[in-house]
């Protein structure tokens, strides 16, 4: 965890939600009530989140005490119960909504990749998220797809070069996008993996002819061709394969030996996981 990040995060997350004070709690629950509260599974999934809440909890009250029942990756049911924290009912309730925002999103997303690993079983094809993610919150996200058993892409646009359509379009063919990467690269005295895009079996020949990447990107290849693509390669770069791939086909073209299956739908429509921390009373 990047705590430096993490707590960054959280302090604008409570500024935005916490303002100048919780007027709620403080006008209704009298200074210095304690109490005790419980992580309520309420759906059937992969949890995700929890090393993420305690970060929460101690930045907002280091006195507040955690006791966890489950960890990260755990498969979880509904009544299954993550933790109880326990302390002030003033500090508790002030961290509710931001561990369970940040805990439902990331075990929906880690749910819903399992899933996706789960239907690649049997094949070396791993599944990678996208820049596909909501602002602000992408380090969660995809630490919920690793959580999940799936494989973070790019973080950003400063730690890999992927060269796309649009870049190959503007720079004039893959010939000349390659060599000004290259070029770029030098100059910079810089060394990131170089990943190009293809949209069909003329484009993969020249990338193969010109070289100087890593990886293959086969972008909207029906199956046939996707085969086919991969076969050319096979030994010389790594492939990955995105574009028209839903859930019930995602294992057909990992079955066409595809290094790498992109899903962008692992972050950008992923449903939330249903999970509540209800008050345990005395």
């Amino acid at each position: 965890m990047d705590t430096q990040l993490v707590d960054d995060f959280i302090t604008k997350a409570l500024t935005e939600d916490v303002g100048d004070g919780d007027h709620t709690s403080l006008s209704t629950i009298p200074a210095g009530t304690t109490g005790k509260a419980r992580l309520l599974v309420k759906d059937t999934g992969i949890l995700a989140g929890i090393e993420l809440a305690q970060e929460i909890f101690k930045l907002i009250d280091p006195e507040l005490k955690l006791t966890l029942f489950l960890q990260d990756g755990a498969t979880v049911q509904p009544q299954d119960v993550a933790f109880e924290v326990e302390g002030s009912v003033h500090s508790i309730l002030k961290a509710e909504r931001l561990v369970l925002n940040c805990m439902q999103r990331m075990s929906g997303i880690a749910t819903k990749t399992n899933h996706i690993v789960h239907l690649l079983t049997g094949t070396h094809t791993k599944v990678l998220d996208t820049r596909k993610t909501t602002p602000g919150f992408r380090y969660f996200e995809k630490w919920a797809v690793a959580i999940g058993g799936g494989v973070n892409h790019r973080f950003g646009l400063y730690d890999m070069i992927l060269i796309k359509d649009n870049h190959v379009d503007y720079s004039g063919g893959i010939r000349q996008a390659i060599q000004n990467t290259q070029q770029y690269l030098a100059s910079q005295n810089k060394q990131l993996p170089v990943e190009v895009e293809v949209r069909n079996l003329d484009e993969v020949e020249q990338v193969l002819q010109i070289g100087g990447v890593d990886r293959i990107l086969l972008d909207n290849f029906d199956l046939n061709t996707l085969k086919q693509a991969v076969n050319i390669i096979a030994g010389r770069f790594a492939t990955e394969a995105s574009g028209g791939i839903t859930l019930e086909t995602i294992a057909d073209y990992a079955a066409c030996g595809v290094d790498y299956i992109s899903v962008g739908a692992l972050t950008h429509s992923v449903k939330s996981l249903d999970l509540s921390l209800k008050a345990v009373k005395a």
